[in-house]
């Protein structure tokens, strides 16, 4: 083979792994909304179901709806549960709130996860209200309310998976954003952290 037309291959060759090399790129950023859109639409991974029309009503099972809290490291702030559980019936909307004080010398942003285990009544549980994926920033030594409302599906007793459940545990976790990991200069030792998200200060 002439180096001419050796020379033409390489080129096409090259230029064939580019493009796949960012076509995988760009895949890998439309996974993570995609994903989450995927599991809000059916409770995988223990994801609620988010949004719907509201509360039918309650029916007659009682469940037990308890409330957990972890905080990233990184994050300079004491986060927690208002309230341990709370008793509900299925059918029935419920109100929890979270509390948050900033502990660090200057503001500080995070952003909320959320998920419910058993994994399996994800897609029984229904959040009509919270403050997950949206970047709350508190000023020093500042605290907040953070409420939620929610009610579980009364199909949860129907479906053999599930009718044996009476415990269900919902679980927030915040992270310092990367823009103010990265702001404070902490980006080489922030560790997890999630992505930017549309700014909301929490009153």
């Amino acid at each position: 083979m002439d180096p001419t037309t050796l020379r033409r291959r390489n080129r096409l060759m090259g230029l064939g792994m580019a493009g796949f090399v960012a076509g995988m790129v760009g895949m890998a950023f439309a996974a993570v909304p995609l994903y989450r859109i995927f599991c809000q639409a059916t409770g995988y991974n223990g994801t609620v179901q988010v949004g719907g029309g509201g509360a039918p009503g309650a029916g007659e099972q009682v469940l037990t709806i308890r409330f957990n809290a972890n905080t990233q490291p990184n994050l300079p702030w004491h986060f927690g549960p208002a309230q341990p559980s709370m008793r509900l019936h299925v059918g029935e909307e419920g109100m929890g709130f979270y509390h948050a004080q900033s502990l660090a010398g200057t503001p500080t942003t995070g952003i909320a996860t959320y998920n419910v285990t058993p994994e399996v009544v994800g897609k029984y549980f229904h959040k009509t209200a919270c403050f997950c994926f949206e970047q709350q920033t508190l000023e020093p030594g500042q605290q907040a309310e953070m409420p939620l409302t929610f009610w579980v599906d009364p199909k949860i007793a129907e479906d053999p998976n599930t009718r044996d459940i009476h415990t269900i545990t919902i679980s927030y976790s915040f992270f310092r954003s990367l823009d103010d990991a990265d702001r404070a200069g902490a980006l080489a030792s922030a560790g997890q952290h999630v992505g930017a998200a549309p700014s909301r200060a929490t009153p």
